[in-house]
């Protein structure tokens, strides 16, 4: 007997970049293209343009967490929702208007990172942002399996540190001090690097994890377990 394949009824993972550079939606884009698959939800990405460029300072995180609230509001249609953003702008809040499954990307890159090693490190993009990071990490109760955090050095942009040579020598630099620290798995600390991960993977030996697919991962493995 012919068993006959279940139309797909799953609305889109919906995966919204909280800055406004769409080329770091491009990005995405591209990281996740490998993910879709015949009969699976579709996964979708957006930008929310209202935003700057990037998501730097504790005001930027919050006022983009009101935009990114907004966006789930008027998307209704997803079967979950992933923040792109390694800050994670409004996960409360989305959570708190919502039914559906709302992902960050740093939780979900962080228990991805701790499943693969048992210490692992983060690359920030910045130095400032690397204490609303730990704030998670303390949040989370994760934090004493960090072997620590380093920002790129150099003035590199969010849209800038998943492409070319500048960005890849400033991550590699970061990734190596912390493969040094003990790190056994190190987690890009920023959406928009993931145009590097395969290339850092290979040439430093250890696994490195782009936190927006180990977020879209989790969805799919939780709505095509249901």
């Amino acid at each position: 007997m012919t068993t006959m394949a279940k139309p797909n009824t799953l609305g889109p993972i919906l995966v919204i970049n909280p800055n406004s550079s769409e080329e770091v939606t491009e990005g995405l884009r591209g990281a996740l293209a490998g993910m879709s698959f015949p009969g699976g939800p579709v996964i979708e990405c957006v930008t929310i343009t209202e935003s700057p460029p990037g998501i730097m300072t504790q005001r930027e995180v919050d006022e983009a967490g009101l935009r990114t609230a907004t966006l789930i509001e008027s998307r209704p249609d997803a079967s979950a929702y992933v923040l792109a953003c390694y800050s994670q702008p409004g996960l409360d809040l989305a959570r708190s208007i919502t039914s559906t499954p709302v992902y960050g990307i740093q939780d979900a890159g962080v228990l991805t990172a701790m499943a693969s090693a048992d210490l692992f490190g983060v690359v920030a993009v910045a130095e400032a942002s690397i204490p609303r990071h730990m704030r998670n990490l303390r949040r989370l109760g994760v934090d004493t399996r960090l072997a620590g955090e380093v920002a790129m050095t150099g003035s590199v942009s969010v849209a800038e540190s998943g492409h070319g040579e500048e960005s890849y020598s400033a991550l590699k630099v970061a990734a190596e001090k912390l493969r040094q620290m003990g790190a056994g798995a190190i987690v890009l600390g920023c959406a928009g690097m993931s145009g590097h991960r395969l290339r850092l993977e290979d040439e430093l030996g250890v696994r490195v994890i782009d936190p927006t697919q180990a977020a879209v991962a989790m969805a799919l493995g939780n709505l095509l377990s249901r």
